[in-house]
């Protein structure tokens, strides 16, 4: 049953193959024996996730007929799941419970989803690589010694190696597209406010969008049509009709016009990737698509505005974890100041202060005018060439990522060297566009992706794009070895 996709499974639990119960154990158990190879899971759920099991099958033989209820999911470790660790993959909150579910757990568990667990993630989302958890880095199925992509490495690499079909993930500046790309998965970021923040422990409020991880761009659909709507409690949700993802994900591609931005093919990108990414661009042509070359002139600028905007909301977000309050708290404070400096000291690990340092920084007075202020000024810039590319193509297409993945630990002792792995998702968060990745192909025996970026709101069309090359490909159909 582990090599289901969310849509099988919707189809094997309506024609009662199997049940949610049986299901549930069969995953369960698949967990426990696989993942101590991978450290996907921070938690794992196994009481809520039998007792949410029987609740479906009882719906269900009462006559509930939703696509979603008894399918399993596994939340990344940022949205609050009530009575359940909420840890933000941060020795300051490995003590919290949250008294809460996010407003996307919520939704997703009145949909009858079952919950198996909290995966891992980069310590407050903040990483590229998943390397940065307190408890430890996750591991890419594909390779052992390679990173699974950040921060929502651990929803990734869980789905990858077919420990459950579907996972939540937030993107701030590329965490849901860049572990889709380095693990051979579909992954879509929303448009800005499309799903709801409230109970996702936030990194950079004005950028964090939480999404669906899957294989395939129909079981992404599946799962945003349970996650996306309007929400009260958010102040930035969006009240804007949520259309019906699934309903045109067939249709023709004819006379599509895609944008290749000339600045996504420069240095930096593997000339293999590039290879890769023509040779979608030839599928979706043979499929009707029109392709012509755009181009994206602030681009350029995208990587040091994000880790001034970025860095500096998360100074302001993360002032609340003080000693106080709630979290980690050192021992034996000598006073008031000493509570502070030794909780925040010992409770946020090395990128998470780094990240802290850099905003503040950037906000202090003095630098706020020369650095804050003008990077929110190129993050106009950069939305600007979106919105006049998207009067002459309906989609623009490019690289997830400029590499594969790496080695375990090739980065971490040159930080920028990881940032510049988000050097084409980072642009999307900073418009606050949809975007998607898809699988493409393979380099060196590491899974490639190939991204989508759509006006606002239109995910459907994104969806329909992907699913429409995943008719007549492969690549999105093919395991790692061993999972």
């Amino acid at each position: 049953m582990h090599q289901l996709t969310l849509a099988e499974i919707a189809r094997g639990l309506a024609d009662k193959s199997f049940s949610s119960e049986e299901l549930t154990g069969a995953l369960l158990a698949r967990i426990k024996q696989i993942d101590p190879q991978l450290n996907s899971f921070i938690s794992v759920t196994d009481d809520l996730a039998i007792s949410q099991a029987r609740a479906a099958d009882a719906r269900r033989a009462a006559g509930d007929t939703g696509v979603l209820l008894g399918a399993p999911i596994a939340h990344k470790d940022l949205f609050c799941t009530l009575g359940v660790r909420t840890s933000c993959a941060s020795k300051m909150l490995d003590n919290f419970k949250a008294p809460y579910d996010a407003t996307v757990v919520a939704k997703l568990a009145e949909a009858g989803m079952v919950t198996l667990g909290k995966t891992n993630m980069d310590e407050f989302a903040m990483g590229s690589a998943n390397e940065s958890s307190h408890y430890g880095a996750v591991k890419n199925p594909w390779n052992l010694d390679h990173v699974p992509g950040g921060s929502s490495g651990g929803s990734a690499a869980a789905v990858a190696a077919r420990l459950l079909p579907v996972t939540t993930g937030t993107d701030t500046g590329g965490s849901i597209r860049q572990p889709a790309a380095l693990t051979n998965l579909t992954g879509l970021k929303p448009t800005y406010g499309r799903v709801s923040r409230w109970g996702m422990i936030a990194y950079a409020s004005s950028l964090d969008q939480g999404g669906p991880l899957a294989r395939t761009a129909e079981d992404c659909a599946l799962l945003l049509q349970g996650m996306a709507g309007f929400d009260a409690k958010d102040s930035t949700s969006i009240d804007e009709p949520v259309p019906d993802y699934s309903a045109n994900l067939n249709a023709p591609l004819q006379g599509l016009r895609i944008g290749l931005p000339k600045e996504y093919f420069g240095a930096g990108l593997d000339p293999r990737i590039a290879d890769l990414v023509q040779a979608s661009v030839k599928e979706l042509e043979q499929l009707g698509a029109v392709v012509k070359e755009i181009s994206l002139p602030n681009m350029q600028h995208a990587i040091p505005a994000y880790y001034v905007i970025a860095p500096a909301e998360a100074s302001s977000n993360l002032s609340r974890f003080d000693g106080v309050r709630f979290g980690y708290r050192c021992d034996a404070p000598k006073d008031l100041t000493d509570l502070y400096k030794r909780s925040r000291g010992e409770g946020f690990g090395a990128e998470v202060q780094r990240r802290i340092m850099v905003g503040t920084y950037a906000l202090s007075a003095g630098y706020y005018d020369a650095y804050y202020v003008k990077a929110q000024q190129i993050r106009r810039l950069i939305k600007n060439d979106f919105m006049a590319a998207f009067n002459d193509v309906d989609l623009i297409l490019g690289p997830t990522t400029p590499n594969p993945a790496w080695k375990l630990g090739a980065k971490s002792s040159d930080p920028v060297a990881a940032y510049l792995e988000d050097v084409y998702t980072i642009t999307a968060n900073l418009a606050g566009l949809p975007g998607l990745s898809m699988p493409a192909g393979f380099v060196d025996g590491l899974p490639v992706g190939v991204q989508l970026l759509a006006p606002y709101f239109q995910e459907g069309r994104l969806l329909n794009v992907a699913h429409r090359y995943q008719q007549v490909t492969d690549w999105h159909t093919r395991a790692p070895n061993g999972f």
